[in-house]
């Protein structure tokens, strides 16, 4: 090996349910390291903007958890974790800490009743540690009801034809007759908001927020019509009050319509998961100078194209002419497609079934075992474009 150290990038998303991003990354550099003595390596947490981009966001800038009690999905107090940056600048919420599916036993999933007023907690949360920009993660919702209880938790009133409050859940919101901004809380004009947002689905519709995800809440077929109808009034009075349409915007159906919401409650920017992690984190500047960057993320397949963690970092590495290796926890169909997008190899630590218990016991040794064979290769040339070591 010569003199130069060989500067290797691990940017890998998390193993859900397994290891962190940050876990991932540092079981994929001792497995190198068993066999490349002279190596650099720089571990950069990723995510996608779901499950998993509080954590990777806090580890990749040396940032802090913060806890605030908020409402869960059916208005009972819970303890949320939130993140913030290094820097003290950027804070980083994921909407299904305080207002997801998980928090819910599944027969207490009820889209009529659910309400996003948690996440405005965590907002207001992060509002008061002077941040000037919040990123926010709306997957894994238990709500349809279009963001209405987030914006209520950061001042907004909903009034029925009596100047009365609705009550919260996506059942109520054909009884809204006005929305009242007056009193909304003038620091949401003090912040820039983005939301981290991977779906297309409009607001209402065939493809809408009750139609796709409605099932999956609780909802029965007809609660489902009822919630399409509720949302479209919604979106007419937003229109009317606000001067606002946001019924057939991509992506205003995310999270039962809190893309909707947030649009147009708190003046919030929609983009890709991935490109505002990538941003968040910055990237593009972390691999510079570096030879070889490796990603990776639970199970790489065909739906790794679609907007995952790995594909922003591939993209990235690819505008900086860096060859990329793929080290994911098992390998599925169509994951030979991203050999055409820049990826010069790819692995997989389990190369058969195993169930979540042993997952969680065994993946961690697996995926540095991966991470050895994978050095071993370099070491003996057999990877044809690794970098020359």
């Amino acid at each position: 090996m010569g003199h130069k150290k060989l500067k290797i990038a691990i940017a890998p998303d998390s193993l859900k349910g397994t290891l962190t991003a940050l876990e991932a990354a540092e079981c994929i550099e001792r497995g190198l390291r068993r066999v490349l003595k002279n190596i650099s390596v720089r571990k950069i947490p990723m995510a996608d903007g779901g499950d998993g981009t509080v954590q990777a966001i806090v580890d990749a800038t040396r940032g802090r958890l913060k806890r605030a009690k908020v409402h869960d999905p059916l208005g009972r107090s819970v303890w949320a974790r939130y993140g913030i940056t290094g820097n003290g600048r950027l804070a980083v919420i994921e909407m299904a800490a305080a207002s997801g599916l998980v928090l819910l036993e599944p027969f207490e999933r009820d889209p009529l009743l659910t309400t996003t007023r948690g996440t405005g907690d965590l907002i207001r949360a992060a509002l008061r540690t002077g941040v000037r920009k919040i990123l926010i993660g709306i997957g894994g919702s238990a709500t349809n009801d279009g963001g209405m209880g987030m914006a209520r938790a950061l001042g907004v009133r909903f009034l029925d034809e009596h100047c009365q409050e609705i009550p919260e859940g996506g059942g109520s919101l054909d009884k809204l007759t006005r929305i009242d901004v007056a009193g909304r809380m003038s620091a949401l004009d003090e912040v820039t908001i983005e939301v981290a947002c991977d779906v297309d689905n409009p607001l209402t519709g065939p493809k809408g927020a009750a139609r796709v995800y409605g099932k999956q809440k609780g909802a029965s077929r007809a609660q489902i019509c009822m919630l399409d109808k509720n949302l479209k009034h919604f979106s007419r009075i937003v229109r009317k009050n606000l001067g606002i349409d946001v019924d057939r915007v991509p992506g205003a159906g995310a999270a039962g319509g809190l893309g909707a919401g947030l649009m147009a409650f708190v003046g919030a920017e929609l983009r890709s998961g991935t490109d505002v992690v990538t941003d968040a984190i910055g990237l593009s500047t972390r691999l510079c100078g570096c030879d070889l960057v490796i990603t990776g993320e639970g199970r790489t397949d065909d739906q790794t194209l679609h907007g995952k963690a790995p594909m922003g970092v591939i993209r990235e590495a690819r505008k900086q002419g860096i060859p990329v290796f793929v080290i994911s926890g098992s390998i599925g169909p169509g994951a030979e497609s991203l050999l055409d997008h820049g990826v010069e190899a790819y692995y997989g630590a389990v190369s058969e079934p195993m169930d979540e218990k042993d997952l969680r016991q065994k993946g961690p040794k697996l995926l540095e075992e991966c991470a050895q064979r994978v050095g071993r290769a370099m070491l003996a040339g057999s990877v044809a474009s690794a970098p020359p070591i």
